[in-house]
């Protein structure tokens, strides 16, 4: 399985304030994307060239969630192999897709999250 990018990732009811702590810190916006679902706005910041945190709203949440932000060339591999390790998808079956990534919130039997995705290369 190749991994591209694993860093963190915030889904929280009060994203703006998560994004202004991390602005303050020093990181800035590379790019937000509205309406995933319907109702998720991502917002991916980076700090020079070595450090990236995702941050997403979602009224879903009922507080913080930190999970795992995870980037890989083959999303059903990825999938099916955290699946294997006994990870549910939090949506059931449900996968996100938007027109540039594919992804799913992939949870451990433990509690541990990661946040599985995948960005459609253009040919």
């Amino acid at each position: 399985m190749k991994i591209t990018a694993f860093n963190p990732f915030v889904i929280s009811p009060k994203a703006e304030e998560v994004v202004a702590l991390f602005e303050e810190l020093g990181f800035e916006r590379a790019h937000t994307k509205d309406g995933i679902n319907g109702h998720v706005t991502s917002y991916d910041l980076k700090l020079g060239e070595d450090f990236r945190v995702d941050v997403a709203h979602s009224e879903v949440v009922p507080q913080d969630l930190t999970a795992i932000r995870m980037n890989v060339r083959d999303f059903d591999e990825a999938y099916d192999f955290l699946i294997s390790k006994g990870f549910k998808n939090a949506q059931g079956d449900k996968i996100t897709e938007t027109s540039s990534s594919k992804s799913a919130l992939m949870v451990s039997p433990s509690g541990f999250a990661i946040s599985l995705s995948y960005h459609i290369r253009k040919q």
